[in-house]
């Protein structure tokens, strides 16, 4: 199970080989990508800096994975986020899940987006045309976390 905060952008392609490398066990690879958008609650968004406290914010995507591992019979699983300036279309984060089923890859991989979205403290700042302004975090988001509490 690996957790990588970086600038660098990555390889989707190399990334899931990677991940399936040599292990004939694995049946079901679920991945997410999330991409920076160009619009944002209906406002043009230029570009987008993302921050974070390195320690804290790798001590928090682990949490997760171990927390997707209690649940979930998986065989791996790749959680990348990025940070710094990036503009629209970039790639900000890939959650991958390799599991023998299906069903297992989908939900922990799910589970790991809903999670990381209101768990893992990442700041993100805004450049649209009326000026920068940080991002809040949304009800939905929460709510979608709060779903997992009773399936355990």
């Amino acid at each position: 199970m690996t957790v990588r905060i970086q600038e660098a952008d990555f390889d989707l392609s190399q990334e899931i080989a990677n991940l399936r490398q040599a292990r004939p066990q694995i049946g079901a690879i679920a991945a997410f990508i999330g991409l920076v958008r160009d619009v944002n609650a209906g406002e043009a968004v230029s570009e987008l800096t993302l921050e974070h406290y390195p320690a804290m914010t790798q001590k928090a995507l682990e949490a997760i994975v171990a927390e997707v591992k209690q649940r979930w019979q998986l065989d791996d699983a790749l959680v990348i986020h990025r940070i710094g300036r990036l503009l629209p279309t970039d790639q900000i984060v890939l959650v991958a899940v390799a599991s023998s089923h299906r069903g297992a890859a989908f939900q922990a991989c799910e589970f790991i987006m809903d999670f990381l979205k209101t768990q893992a403290p990442f700041w993100k700042k805004e450049q649209t045309p009326a000026g920068a302004h940080w991002v809040e975090a949304r009800d939905s988001d929460a709510l979608s976390a709060a779903r997992w509490s009773d399936k355990k």
